[in-house]
């Protein structure tokens, strides 16, 4: 080997330690910080789930206005999120996301002053404004700082945190719905006073230790700023758009992917908030057995979020990573709302959770492939406004068929639907893809991407 060849060697060994260092510091530092604030958005969320089970007999509520209520949140939230994403862009991830955390906090905990359907509805409805926008402008913010190649395992790192709340939230619901009565509290009215709280409070904590850009990080050295600057701005995308939202929000795979999310939001939201509801009635449990029912399925949907994160990333493969889990919850779904056994209903019901958990993270990498900058930014968002329909049409159309039959059986076994349909999409996109950019596998294709 010449000299040269030499030079040329330890020069690119040299630059590979330093990208190596700057994406250990960079996911040390921020998906920590974007994962506790994500669960804490997800159960203000669907804490609703655990409260009904005091607050619809309080209120005296009926499933479907239990149902169209919760659903409500993802109405509003989906009309914010394209401009919420671009304001972020406009004025940073650190004070927009401080900003969200803030606002929705407190109407979480505003949600223990409800009286009627109305006041109900409309808290709700503003809890979905002051939340648009967080997740994909989660997304966003990580595809400035982390490789295209790598994004899977990083939003799966940073996603984990649904299924770990989902967890945490299960824990916690049984001893806080158990001070009924306390200080002249229901249970309920604890639930979201003690669950909202820390929202409120961790705001200050992004606000303080977020950074907007690469170039910005005081915490990586002058190198390797200058790395993870030029390894972001060289990132390849299939489709030439560019800061051109326009022309992104035309792109046929943006809508395509939103029909995709829409089918995963719909099952996603009419199980998870009725699942506490549904698991009582299965099993005649009490809340708190109850709510380690979810726990484990929450922790189980994690270690499923990870390994199929890691697996989509190592073989460079999406379309099956999402399809397959999508084909596995049409039979789960099937079979906990045909059968009564207990036993199996729980069974069925904890797959199709995993799965579902297990899907999400290769199947938000899609859009990275194919959108960057301020394109990236609105793509996501309007794939995501687009899929936040489903958490409406959801729990909804559950509350509907609960009142209308008695029971949640026949809304389970109609899950199969969305999910048929997801499967479906999935497996299409890499054809279409192909078909639009005439080259195959070199042209970057969505389905295949990173």
């Amino acid at each position: 080997m010449s000299l040269a060849e030499s030079s040329e060697v330890w020069a690119h060994d040299s630059a590979a330690l330093v990208g190596k260092a700057a994406l250990r510091k960079a996911s040390w530092r921020l998906i920590p910080l974007l994962g506790v604030g994500y669960g804490i958005a997800y159960m203000d969320r669907i804490n609703i789930s655990f409260a009904s089970l005091q607050m619809n007999r309080d209120l005296h509520f009926s499933a479907t206005v239990y149902g169209f209520g919760a659903g409500l949140f993802f109405l509003s939230y989906a009309a914010c999120e394209v401009p919420s994403n671009l304001l972020l862009h406009r004025v940073g991830a650190r004070r927009w996301l401080a900003r969200i955390m803030l606002t929705w906090g407190l109407l979480a905990m505003g949600m223990m002053f409800v009286r009627t359907p109305v006041q109900f509805y409309t808290v709700r409805f503003l809890l979905g404004m002051a939340e648009a926008g967080f997740f994909p402008g989660v997304i966003f913010y990580l595809s400035e700082w982390f490789p295209a190649r790598l994004r899977a395992r990083v939003i799966s790192r940073f996603y984990v945190a649904l299924p770990l709340s989902s967890t945490m939230m299960g824990a916690v619901a049984g001893p806080l719905l158990h001070l009924q009565g306390r200080l002249g509290l229901a249970g309920w009215q604890w639930l979201f006073l003690v669950e909202g709280l820390p929202s409120v409070l961790f705001s200050v904590v992004l606000w303080r230790l977020l950074t907007d850009k690469p170039k910005d990080a005081a915490w990586l050295s002058a190198e390797e700023r200058e790395w993870l600057v030029r390894e972001m701005a060289n990132q390849p995308v299939d489709s030439g758009h560019g800061e051109d939202v326009g022309k992104a929000l035309r792109d046929p795979r943006v809508w395509q992917v939103g029909g995709i999310m829409l089918c995963y939001l719909t099952t996603t939201y009419a199980y998870q908030l009725s699942a506490p509801a549904i698991l009582q009635r299965a099993t005649g449990l009490g809340v708190t057995e109850v709510g380690w029912l979810v726990s484990g399925a929450g922790l189980l949907g994690a270690a499923a979020m990870l390994g199929n994160a890691a697996h989509s990333d190592r073989t460079g493969e999406r379309r099956w990573h999402v399809a397959l889990p999508f084909l596995v919850m049409v039979v789960a779904f099937a079979v906990s709302g045909l059968l009564r056994t207990p036993v199996v209903v729980v069974a069925g019901l904890t797959v199709a959770s995993v799965c579902n958990v297990g899907l999400q993270s290769p199947m938000i990498a899609v859009p990275g492939s194919f959108l960057k900058g301020r394109s990236m930014a609105a793509g996501i968002a309007a794939m995501n406004t687009v899929g936040m329909m489903g958490g409406f049409i959801g729990p909804w159309a559950m509350g509907v068929v609960k009142d209308h039959t008695g029971e949640y059986r026949l809304g389970l076994v109609a899950l199969v639907v969305p999910s048929l349909v997801g499967a479906a999409l999935v497996l299409t996109l890499r054809v279409r893809a192909r078909v639009r950019a005439g080259v195959g596998e070199a042209a970057g294709i969505v389905a295949e991407g990173s």
